[in-house]
Formats: C-alpha cells, sequence, structure tokens
C-alpha cells in the first residue's frame, strides 16, 4: 500500500489541462505520424504528470519554525534588500535562494504561518532562474508575510529561463498556517526567502530542500534550547 501511495501522488490542479493538451498531441502523432513520434510523446506526457505532481509532506509544528517554501536546491546564502515593491525600506537581510530544476515538485508552501501583510506580482525578464541577478530582473511575485510574535519574512517566487507563469493563491490580509500551499511556478524556477534580523539559517549552500518540510531557520533558536521538531 505504502508503494502504491508513493506512486499514485495527487496532481496539482494547475497541470490538468497541460496533461490533456499533450496527451492530446501525442494521441495525433500515433494517428497521423511515425509511432516513435507517438512514443516520444508518451515520453514527455508522462514528464508532464511527473513536473505537476503534489505530495503531501510532513510539516514541523514547533513553533517558531521557518520551513522551506520550495524543493529544490540551496544556490545562495546573501544579504540582499528585500523586493522594493513590498516597501519594506533600503536594510538589506539574510537571503536564502532555492533553484528548482524541471524535475522538482513546483507546488509552493507558506514558510511560516501568520498573516499576508502584503503580496505584489511584478512582470520581469526570464533570465536564468540560477544568475544572481535573476532576483531583481526575473518576473517575480513577493509576499510580506508577519507572523503573530511581529516576526516579519519575505517570500519570492521567481520565474526562470523555461518558466513563463507565475501562479499565487495568496491575497492580502489572509490568515495562513505553516506548510500550507499557496501556488506554484511551471517549468523551472527559484524561490528567494529573507529571513528576519537576527536570524541565522540552519541550511547550507548546495542542501537539497524539501518543500514545507526542510526547516531552514528557528526563531526561537536565540532564546530557547533546541527541542525536537514535531510533525503532522
Amino acid at each position: 500500500m505504502d508503494t502504491l501511495k508513493s506512486v499514485l501522488v495527487p496532481i496539482n490542479k494547475e497541470g490538468h489541462r497541460f496533461i490533456a493538451i499533450f496527451a492530446a498531441i501525442t494521441l495525433a502523432l500515433f494517428l497521423f505520424t511515425w509511432p516513435l513520434l507517438g512514443w516520444i510523446g508518451v515520453i514527455l506526457t508522462l514528464w508532464c504528470v511527473y513536473f505537476f505532481r503534489d505530495p503531501d509532506r510532513n510539516v514541523p509544528t514547533r513553533d517558531g519554525l521557518i520551513v522551506s517554501p520550495a524543493d529544490g536546491v540551496v544556490q545562495m546564502i546573501e544579504r540582499a534588500v528585500p523586493p522594493e515593491e513590498l516597501g519594506m525600506g533600503p536594510d538589506a537581510r539574510l537571503r536564502v535562494s532555492i533553484f528548482l530544476n524541471v524535475f522538482n515538485v513546483h507546488v509552493n508552501r507558506v514558510p511560516l504561518g501568520g498573516t499576508i501583510i502584503r503580496q505584489v506580482y511584478r512582470p520581469g525578464k526570464f533570465l536564468n532562474a540560477a544568475l544572481d541577478k535573476a532576483s531583481e530582473e526575473n518576473e517575480r511575485h513577493a509576499v510580506h508575510l508577519r507572523d503573530e510574535k511581529g516576526n516579519d519574512i519575505v517570500f519570492v517566487q521567481i520565474a526562470g529561463l523555461v518558466a513563463r507563469r507565475i501562479v499565487c493563491y495568496l491575497t492580502d490580509s489572509q490568515e495562513v498556517r505553516t506548510g500550507e500551499r499557496f501556488g506554484l511556478i511551471r517549468f523551472g524556477s527559484r524561490t528567494d526567502i529573507y529571513l528576519p534580523d537576527g536570524v541565522e539559517p540552519l541550511v547550507g549552500l548546495g542542501q537539497s530542500m524539501i518543500g514545507g518540510e526542510t526547516v531552514i531557520a528557528d526563531l526561537n533558536a536565540k532564546n530557547e534550547a533546541p527541542m525536537a521538531v514535531e510533525v503532522r
């Protein structure tokens, strides 16, 4: 049963249309062209299903834990000013950048429970998401969140070289929970998260991240001894 569940992963609703298009093209290739092209279509259709998979995650529940908003690899950890459209001022914060390739799960998750203060979409370029300047120049959707203790964090969906569509379900003043699904980026991308001042990351460069599960930082680390992490 566990093996079956690992194979039959739910598909995100954003993928249904694309899977149908891929399947229709594959059928046409079988009917009107060479069988080899049809089998290539089958492979691409299966890849499309795989890309839009939306597995459940075991979200840490201890207060103050910031989890990864996306699957992928930590590409950069550096200080940077949050996106100007959020109006958070010129002060730099520690930024953790997560690069997603086309084989990662692309469903994004809320890194910390709280209230959405502001979320802003900004059109831009479609540079390689692995480049540092992608944070400033690429199409993006930036979100400012504040938890119940007044801690502010920012997380940003960034389109990449192949990605051409950012989907975000959040609205201003919305209450959200840690690990809750909030959107997705189609076909390769990057996600940045800006930590509050004085909070150090618990992840390193090159580390693989699991969206909604991997703990990026602990807001209580400065004041509390380490505690066991519970999951649901």
